[in-house]
């Protein structure tokens, strides 16, 4: 193999390991930016590799939409289904865990262990339900600022996040600028486009107009909006992909192989079939108010708005270094996206390094072991490591 041609590689066969979850508790009110008050309120995470001596080496991993604290490794020996950042996170991966601490949780309002919609409400001893606060991403900023707090980290090595999770981590380079030494944000935008906003708003009218959502209390009621919150996922699973990546994987394809008529079904491309199989896969694993909550924070995300909305303006906040990552397929945060970042960055003063991905994979390739991303995600890191 020439030079020229080799690719970074982490060892696929590398892992942090069983991992075992852990839930703080906080009795300390927390004023969202919704105006609302949380009296109390639970964080779940896992961390992987140690924390050295001066505790400089941490880095936060930031979820994306339907992300959860479980980021790398496996729950127990016969767990076959590792963290949903296996690929980028462990020994001699791009976020090395011979080298780092690394920090990932369940935001507030998540629905896996976090306090959320599905979380008993205090005050009246039912499922917060649909009465759980609106979030914003600068909430989800300063509940991870106490969790560091609480395990004694003053500054993160680094902040990383892919899509929403490259949302928080930008705004953790607004909100905590001495707190933060590098944020990487991979696939994401300073602001949704409006049509992103109006894919999210199709989601969420999935899920509310399923006669088993019981105006969002359907805890209460046993019900669950299955049908809705499956075609949430579907409407979401397609925007996240290619129609390049689409294609190679199903083509027009037939289940069955031959064409059928008589009702809905009789016809099944497999490209239906895998959507279906998302949808009811997601249905029994997530929360459909969680749900609504998410994609709400997505679209009222925006950097600059409060800096007369000029980015220059909110980026000349940050004191720290970027790492951008863009992918030349991705629809739904385009590299266009990702160069008005950098850009604002560039005008801002603030070291800035960027990569487009050549990637068929559309958004999902953030989550994909692409050799080229690897490597430059894996050189960045090492730049930030030797600086620990």
């Amino acid at each position: 193999m020439n030079k020229a041609d080799q690719h970074f590689s982490a060892n696929s066969g590398a892992s942090v390991g069983v991992v075992v979850p852990q839930t703080a508790h906080f009795d300390e009110p927390i004023m969202l930016a919704c105006g609302r008050e949380l009296s109390n309120y639970d964080l779940v995470y896992e961390t992987y590799g140690e924390l050295n001596e001066t505790k400089s080496n941490a880095v936060l991993i930031c979820h994306a939409l339907s992300g959860n604290h479980h980021a790398a490794g496996v729950h127990s020996e016969q767990d076959s289904k590792p963290g949903w950042w296996n690929e980028c996170i462990g020994p001699g991966k791009p976020i090395d865990t011979n080298k780092f601490f690394v920090l990932s949780l369940n935001n507030l309002g998540g629905c896996h262990g976090s306090t959320g919609p599905t979380s008993i409400n205090p005050d009246t001893g039912k499922p917060w339900g649909p009465d759980f606060p609106v979030l914003r991403a600068r909430d989800w900023v300063h509940t991870q600022a106490r969790l560091a707090d609480r395990l004694g980290i003053a500054c993160w090595a680094a902040v990383v996040g892919g899509s929403l999770g490259g949302m928080q981590a930008m705004r953790w380079s607004l909100e905590y600028p001495q707190r933060v030494k590098h944020c990487v944000t991979i696939a994401s935008a300073m602001k949704l486009s409006a049509q992103n906003i109006a894919f999210n708003e199709i989601a969420r009218q999935a899920i509310i107009s399923d006669t088993g959502f019981a105006g969002g209390r359907y805890l209460e009621s046993d019900s669950v909006p299955a049908k809705g919150l499956g075609l949430a996922r579907m409407v979401g699973h397609i925007t996240y992909l290619s129609d390049d990546a689409m294609a190679r994987k199903f083509g027009r394809n037939l289940r069955s192989g031959t064409l059928e008529t008589g009702n809905d079904d009789s016809i099944e491309f497999q490209v239906e079939s895998y959507l279906r199989y998302q949808g009811s896969q997601f249905s029994e694993n997530f929360d459909a108010n969680t749900y609504i909550l998410m994609t709400r924070a997505l679209d009222y995300f925006d950097l600059a708005r409060e800096y007369n909305n000029d980015p220059v303006a909110a980026f000349s906040q940050a004191s720290c270094s970027f790492l951008v990552l863009s992918f030349s397929t991705d629809w739904r945060f385009s590299p266009q996206r990702s160069l008005e970042i950098v850009n604002a960055l560039i005008a801002a003063g603030r070291p800035v390094s960027y990569a487009e991905i050549e990637a068929n994979q559309g958004h999902d390739a953030f989550l994909l072991p692409i050799p080229r991303y690897l490597d430059v995600f894996n050189a960045y890191m090492q730049r930030v490591a030797v600086n620990l």
